[in-house]
C-alpha cells in the first residue's frame, strides 16, 4: 500500500493540533492511499488506527468523511469540475483530495462553517501540497462554498 504518511509528515514542533485537524490529516493520508495506492476502504480503516496521531483524532469523523468520499467520488469530482481551469485527473493527487474532502464536508457538516472548512483545508494543502497549491484548493472551494451554501456565504459577506 502507498503510506502518504511515511512520505509526507508534519514537524512535530508546530502548535498542537485539534481532534478534528488530525481526523482531516487522516483522511488525507486515506485518500492518496486510495487514490494513488488503489487501497480500498476497508485496508484504509484497517491500517489508519496504527498511525502515531490516530488516538487523538475524532475517530467518527474520520470514518464519516473517509466513507463519505470513497461512497460518491463521481458526483464530488462532478462538483467540483464546474470550478476548475483543467481536467480533475491532472490535479495533484493531494489537491484533488483536499477538493474532495473540502467538497463533502461542505455538502454534509453543515455544523462546520464554511470558513473553516476552508481555511483547514488551504492549511493542509500548505502542510503536504505544493508550493501554491492552496490558492488554488481556497479558489475553488470558494466557489463551491458559494453554490452549496449560499445563504451561509451572502450572510459573511454582509459582515
Amino acid at each position: 500500500m502507498t503510506d502518504f504518511a511515511s512520505d509526507f509528515t508534519i514537524a512535530d514542533d508546530l502548535p498542537p493540533r485539534s481532534a478534528r485537524r488530525r481526523a482531516r490529516e487522516l483522511v488525507l493520508q486515506g485518500l492518496y492511499q486510495w487514490r494513488v495506492g488503489g487501497a480500498d476502504e476497508a485496508a484504509i480503516l484497517a491500517y489508519a488506527p496504527e498511525r502515531v496521531d490516530f488516538a487523538k483524532a475524532d475517530r467518527e469523523f474520520f470514518e464519516n468523511v473517509l466513507r463519505g468520499v470513497i461512497n460518491q467520488p463521481e458526483s464530488l469530482i462532478a462538483r467540483i469540475a464546474a470550478h476548475i481551469d483543467r481536467p480533475f485527473a491532472e490535479l495533484s493527487p493531494i489537491e484533488a483530495s483536499l477538493l474532495m474532502l473540502g467538497c463533502f464536508e461542505l455538502q454534509n457538516c453543515p455544523e462546520t462553517p464554511y470558513r473553516v472548512i476552508i481555511n483547514e483545508a488551504i492549511e493542509l494543502t500548505k502542510a503536504f501540497g505544493g508550493a501554491d497549491g492552496h490558492k488554488y484548493v481556497n479558489g475553488v472551494l470558494d466557489k463551491i462554498a458559494a453554490a452549496a451554501r449560499p445563504e451561509e456565504v451572502a450572510a459573511r459577506q454582509k459582515k
